[in-house]
């Protein structure tokens, strides 16, 4: 994918300036925007969001 800032907001039926704020944190993203990029991006949410899970505790027993 080689997306300008425009054409990928635009690919994601997202105003380009909401966009811009985005990527600049002026803005906070919505759920359902967040859907149209992971979507536009062909991934699945669970993908998207891989890199924030933490891994598991590993229970220490006595």
């Amino acid at each position: 994918m080689n997306f300008s800032q425009e054409s990928f907001a635009d690919e994601c039926g997202i105003d380009r300036s909401y966009m811009g704020g985005v990527e600049r944190g002026e803005r906070n993203l919505a759920m359902v925007n967040m859907m149209k990029i992971i979507d536009t991006l062909g991934v699945q949410p669970s993908e998207f969001f891989k890199a924030l899970d933490k891994p598991a505790k590993k229970n220490k027993s006595a």
